[in-house]
């Protein structure tokens, strides 16, 4: 409701902050409000709160409490007494509002309107309530809206609320707000009404329409800064306040502040489509600054000028590294000017074919490295000697250019980066991932061949909280589909909660700046909940791309400010609703795209607000080391690149002092012992020939603080003393998932060794380090390259055998026989790109397969899990009526064993298992639940190969009696196929493949998002191979469904892609309507997709379920006799 209310009251004036903790009702949060609304079904509440709650309606506020609010608090007469009544029973019926007091000021221009709403019937009504309205049913008069004053407040209730049906009725809306204005009281309505709020003008415009809007979009008309601002919302406390605009800043997308204080801005009039020959272009970056201390720039100086299409900076070696393809630029001013006269380009091999794509978010880590993201542009180039190509990801490289790190992959256009203070990483991608958490090197997942990404997307949310109805998306509707950043809030200005803790993720798309709230789980962290806006606007052109700390504590803004903000896809006569054509940045072409505007804002805490006064100066180290006490990040990482640039070990002493001081400040933390220590790998103390601050280091080791002790962990060399030093400190064992994280990690990076391996054994060891995936990884990564010695450490302990079965094996276990164990994962819908599924031999192996599984709607699980062979050889494990099926076939004999009807809710674990001497188990939750013989192992490879997910194999060929193209129901997540067998070598048997009768290929079209067929053809019952495309910039699937089901399944796609699990299922709904289906494909991938076609003639639509494009990408499979 909150939603609806905001977007339906913003632009006139009424903002809504929402919360659903109980604990917000305190007097010190409540001051800062006109009015509460109650929506909730909170049962109790604790005298704290009722005492805050009943002073703030006493002492004149407002209180609006709807629907269920009548049945909140209980156990306090005195709050339910102030309601006016409790909630009792109630049916479900159509009425009309009897309106008792239509002189009201609440009810002035309110009808009678009609709705299908819950029939509440109340109890303990109050005498002093005045009803408003009335559901009459009958004789029987109930009390349906009613006000009432409450010491010097006001009250106002309505039993109306249910859901959406109710929340859009523009009867209720207008009784609500008519609500809200009266309870609030005069004084704030006076408030109000003083204050200027801009009403935008429109205008009829070539506008994409992708939603089909009726009416369609208006062109509004730009407003001035101070219009921009009035329909703009910060959190109560907090302050909007103007930097800088136009004509001073024009269309800036990206800042960064220097070691005086001085704010950087990249200007780029020439994005997206201006892509120049020779690089040579119109953009700059210039320097503004407040010189007269009135909070606004004064002062400007272009640095450089005559640049194409940068995106981002970060200062380094006097100068600053530009990321601008198709090479990033060293420029630098050299004789004092303020303007740069050094131009290197470093890095060479950038892309450029679409400028959204590009790398972008440079920032200068803890690590003293340069960190970046890019987008699907990518990287092909050479550095150094060494070859090297990549596409959407983190990275970072070494100051001077020479050494650039792919780190890890991400799953769509990536555009955001941010560090904790203890030096977490965190990533933001444009589509439908707000919040990422890079937790492990892509070179340890290859290390120990596990099929992971290094980057775990946290989003606990789907939607986005806009304030107008105004908004253009394509996909991801409502949801971020153009995520900008990942900055935490690492100063101290702002309230404590904010700390080291909120994250600003920008999406120009919905004019907000969401707050992605970071908690730590483990080794790695969650989005705890939604933390809704830190920024939201109303106006139309008001487009945040970027919300970083500044050196004043600050939160500022850069608002792009352009009424068109989609670079892509261009949009066409039925989708979009006229053709347009692409640029040379593959944006479309729209003559609206702004090239005179921009805004730099400045967020501030009212009650701790203060501009910069603080500067640093490279020459002076005693105020640099200083700096690293700062408590605002950003001082201390300038001041620790300064020192580590000037290269003066003299510093060290100073250093050492810092890192020895064992205090942690508020929330637990002591980050300037943490960049003390960088500085100290910085300036190269750890090389081996400096005893004093290696254990200074060593010492850290035992350090009270986790972000120390990790730290720490992170700079000492990789040495045998190193491993003797973490097994004293014991941070193997650490109660800080991170800190043993980057422990295990430092065992994968040592030169393998007796000792490392059986350090790791005792951590494998440790039933709770399985249960954590990035532990698990990490241990498994360091146990593959320490095999031989981590076999002879787990033999030594001799505490278990490895001899035992597969299905039952411990971590430990299982990583003493890595190379006698196939594994290999199994997705429903495997990743896009993925190379082709290769079955394993089972000759003489035994057979473990482990999954979990969760229902995804009301549906009974069904279908396949994995199959391989068939029925003359073969094995199996698939779902049928609500049961695990787990079958084997040897020598046309069929085994077969089935559990009882599966949990109806939440998610489960399976195992199966065929072992040595011909047992078959089935264990649900690690429980057995069915059990028989084989005659055995098999003693040949199977001859046809190895399916998941679906079954496309016929009769004979399939493993069971199943229905053809038997496609699982359900949420399938950590799955896996091992085989073991000791001392057997490792052999893959060729996949066996369906004959089809006729292939059809289908293309994405390029930056259109329409499928080049829209029509094809198919005989009812033959086999047919779907070959699909995709050479989009974007992700994409084929989904194949029954006749006059569109709607359906599309309403389905829209809930699952609110569905945290929404990307695990490739966004395909389990339900029966759903046919076929690919995965989601990466831009420049195919995928190839081979079935049975219905028996049914009819026309049988095929849509992309990517979240939104169902009602774009469309077409029609038509099946004949």
């Amino acid at each position: 409701m909150a939603d609806i209310l905001n977007k339906e009251y913003f632009k006139d004036g009424i903002n809504i902050t929402y919360a659903n903790d109980p604990n917000e009702l305190n007097e010190v949060n409540l001051k800062n409000f006109d009015g509460l609304v109650l929506y909730a079904n909170y049962d109790e509440i604790t005298k704290d709160q009722e005492k805050a709650l009943l002073g703030f309606v006493k002492g004149g506020k407002g209180f609006i409490p709807l629907h269920c609010a009548s049945y909140c608090f209980r156990n306090s007469p005195e709050v339910v007494e102030m309601i006016g009544g409790q909630f009792s029973t109630h049916k479900v019926d159509s009425f009309p509002a009897v309106i008792t007091k239509p002189e009201h000021a609440v009810m002035k221009g309110i009808n009678a309107f009609y709705t299908k709403d819950e029939t509440y019937v109340h109890t303990k009504i109050s005498k002093n309530i005045e009803v408003l309205s009335e559901r009459v049913e009958g004789e029987h008069h109930e009390p349906y809206t009613w006000v009432r004053s409450f010491g010097d407040g006001r009250v106002f209730y309505t039993a109306y609320g249910h859901d959406d049906i109710t929340f859009n009725n523009p009867g209720f809306l207008n009784l609500v707000k008519n609500g809200i204005m009266w309870a609030v009281g005069d004084k704030a309505k006076a408030s109000l009404a003083a204050y200027q709020i801009a009403k935008p003008t429109y205008t009829d415009a070539v506008i994409p329409n992708y939603e089909n809007r009726n009416p369609a979009p208006k062109l509004q008309a730009p407003l001035s800064p101070a219009e921009s601002m009035s329909l703009m919302q910060v959190p109560p406390g907090f302050e909007l306040q103007l930097f800088a605009a136009e004509p001073d800043v024009i269309n800036p997308i990206f800042m960064n502040w220097d070691e005086k204080g001085r704010l950087w801005v990249i200007e780029t009039v020439d994005y997206p489509n201006e892509v120049k020959e020779g690089d040579i272009g119109d953009d700059r970056i210039k320097i503004l600054e407040d010189t007269n201390g009135d909070g606004k720039a004064d002062k400007s100086t272009i640095f450089a000028d005559k640049l194409n299409i940068p995106t981002s900076f970060a200062f380094a070696n006097g100068g600053i590294i530009v990321s601008s393809a198709p090479s990033f630029l060293f420029l630098k001013d050299t004789d004092g000017d303020g303007k740069a006269d050094v131009r290197t380009p470093i890095l060479t091999g950038w892309g450029k074919d679409d400028t959204h794509a590009q790398a972008s978010n440079l920032r200068y880590g803890l690590d003293n490295k340069i960190w970046g993201v890019v987008g699907y542009s990518g990287f092909n180039g050479k550095v150094g000697d060494t070859a090297m190509k990549f596409s959407s990801g983190v990275y970072r490289f070494t100051p001077d250019g020479k050494k650039l790190e792919y780190l890890s992959t991400t799953s769509n256009n990536t555009w955001g980066l941010g560090f904790s203070e203890d030096f977490d990483v965190f990533i933001s991608t444009a589509n439908n991932t707000h919040s990422g958490f890079y937790g492990i090197d892509k070179k340890y997942l290859a290390m120990g061949k596990i099929d992971e990404s290094g980057v775990e997307k946290l989003d606990a949310h789907y939607e986005m909280h806009v304030a107008t109805k105004n908004l253009r998306q394509v996909d991801v509707q409502g949801g971020f589909t153009a995520a900008a950043g990942h900055s935490l809030y690492t100063a101290r200005n702002f309230p404590k909660e904010y700390w080291n803790r909120i994250a600003f993720v920008n999406e120009p798309t919905g004019r907000v700046i969401h707050k992605a709230i970071m908690k730590q789980s483990g080794a790695g962290f969650k989005e705890d909940g939604d933390g809704w806006n830190l920024l939201t606007s109303a106006d139309e052109w008001a487009g945040p791309i970027q919300a970083e700390v500044g050196p004043d504590g600050a939160v500022w803004v850069v608002d792009w400010y352009d009424f068109i903000i989609q670079h892509n896809p261009t949009p066409s006569p039925d989708r979009g609703g006229y053709q347009a054509k692409n640029g040379k940045g593959n944006a479309y072409i729209n003559p609206l795209r702004d090239h005179e505007r921009g805004r730099i804002y400045r967020i501030v805490n009212k009650s701790n607000s203060q501009l910069n006064t603080f500067s640093l100066n490279k020459s002076d180290s005693k105020s640099l080391i200083a700096a690293l006490s700062n408590n605002n990040m950003f001082w201390r990482t300038t001041a620790q690149r300064l020192l580590v640039e000037n290269g003066d070990k003299s510093v060290l002493p100073a250093l050492y002092k810092l890192v020895r001081n064992e205090k942690a400040d508020e929330i637990g933390i002591n980050p300037s012992a943490i960049h003390a220590l960088w500085t100290m790998h910085g300036l190269k103390a750890f090389d081996g020939t400096n005893k004093e601050a290696l254990d200074v280091a060593v010492k850290a080791l035992s350090h009270p603080v986790a972000g120390v002790r990790r730290a720490a962990i992170q700079v000492l060399p990789k040495t045998p003393a190193t491993l003797m030093a973490l097994q004293k400190a014991r941070v193997l064992d650490d109660a800080d998932g991170r800190v043993k994280l980057a422990a295990v990690l430092a065992l994968a990076d040592m030169k393998p060794s007796a000792d490392v391996g059986a350090a790791l054994v005792d951590v494998a060891l440790k039933p709770e380090n399985e249960k954590d995936n990035w532990l698990k990884w990490a241990i498994t990564a360091a146990a593959a390259n320490n095999q031989t010695y981590f076999a002879a450490a787990f033999n030594k302990k001799g505490a278990v055998a490895t001899t035992t079965n597969i299905g039952e094996a411990s971590l430990a276990q299982r990583l003493a026989m890595l190379n006698r164990i196939t594994s290999i994962p199994l997705f429903a819908r495997r990743p896009a790109g993925s190379p082709p599924l290769e079955a394993p031999d089972v000759t003489n192996k035994e057979i473990n397969i482990s999954g979990d599984l969760q229902k995804n709607g009301p549906f009974p699980y069904q279908g396949l899990i994995v199959a391989h062979g068939n029925l003359l050889n073969g094995y199996g494990v698939f779902l049928k009526e609500n049961k695990l099926y787990f079958q084997v076939n040897q020598d046309s004999k069929s085994y077969s064993i089935n559990s009882e009807p599966l949990p109806p809710v939440g998610k489960f674990n399976f195992r199966v298992t065929l072992l040595k001497d011909g047992a078959m188990g089935i264990a649900i939750n690690n429980k057995q639940v069915a059990n028989t013989l084989a005659s055995g192992l098999f003693t040949t490879p199977l001859q046809t190969g190895l399916r998941v997910g679906v079954e496309d194999k016929l009769g004979s060929d399939k493993v069971a009696e199943y229905p053809d193209t038997f496609r699982i129901r359900g949420a399938l997540t950590a799955a896996r196929l091992e085989v073991f067998s000791p001392g057997s070598p490792k052999s893959v048997a060729s996949t066996g493949k369906q004959t089809a009768s006729k292939v059809i290929v289908i293309n994405v079209v390029k930056d259109v998002m329409k499928f080049d067929k829209t029509l094809i053809t198919a005989k009812a019952g033959s086999v047919v191979q779907i070959v699909f495309k995709n050479p989009d910039h974007m992700q994409h699937n084929w989904v194949l469904i029954k006749p006059k089901t569109t709607e359906k399944v599309g309403a389905a796609a829209d809930k699952l892609a609110m569905d945290p699990n929404g990307t695990k299922l490739n966004y395909v709904p389990r339900i029966p309507e759903v046919l076929q289906a690919t995965p989601l494909i990466n831009p420049g991938s195919e995928f190839t997709i081979t079935f049975t076609v219905p028996d049914a003639a009819g026309d049988y639509p095929f849509v992309c379920t990517f979240p939104g494009h169902w009602r774009i990408m469309k077409g029609v499979m038509r099946v004949t006799k």
